[in-house]
């Protein structure tokens, strides 16, 4: 392993063995953290990059959880996000700790659409949202790719547990400057 390859909190930690009897937590709660020193920008809080950062921690979390980890990815499939919508709601400072919440919202054959809510980790406040969309790839190929079988399975099961929540109100908003005088969507 490089030295100047980023690494996630997770990595080497393999993954649990699935349970298909066992239930499913709506949201899921998979990863806690507390905001460190060198995520501190110039403002005295937390830097945009590094919500991205915990964010996608939490989605390595949710990946472990589903059965993706080091050996999914030697056998040669991975995960790629193909795109991310972050939405800041509050600051966080150094030592405040984070508590992460995910929802998947859908899922097909290769595509996987995801959820996530950061929190402060005392008070409950809402400090910011993700939603992503990820892309089931073939790395020999560097093309996108069918998940295998049991892979749909857990998924589906996370989406039946997830199905009763209901979707988020930012979930596929999009982005740009309201006008009074301009109708949405243009």
């Amino acid at each position: 392993m490089s030295a100047d390859r980023v690494v996630t909190p997770l990595e080497g930690t393999g993954h649990r063995p699935w349970d298909p009897e066992a239930p499913i937590p709506a949201p899921l709660r998979l990863h806690d953290c507390t905001v460190a020193p060198e995520w501190v920008d110039y403002n005295g809080h937390m830097s945009e990059s590094c919500f991205l950062l915990v964010f996608g921690n939490n989605a390595d979390a949710f990946f472990r959880f589903v059965g993706i980890d080091e050996d999914y990815r030697a056998a040669g499939h991975s995960l790629y996000t193909s795109e991310t919508h972050l939405h800041h709601r509050r600051e966080a400072a150094e030592g405040e700790p984070l508590t992460m919440t995910l929802q998947l919202l859908d899922h097909d054959a290769r595509r996987v659409h995801l959820y996530q809510e950061m929190l402060h980790g005392d008070s409950g406040v809402l400090l910011a949202t993700a939603e992503q969309l990820l892309v089931h790839v073939d790395t020999a190929a560097g093309r996108s790719a069918d998940m295998p079988a049991d892979l749909l399975d857990r998924l589906r099961a996370v989406r039946d547990a997830h199905a009763a929540l209901p979707r988020p109100e930012r979930a596929g908003r999009p982005m740009g400057i309201r006008r009074p005088d301009r109708p949405r969507g243009e």
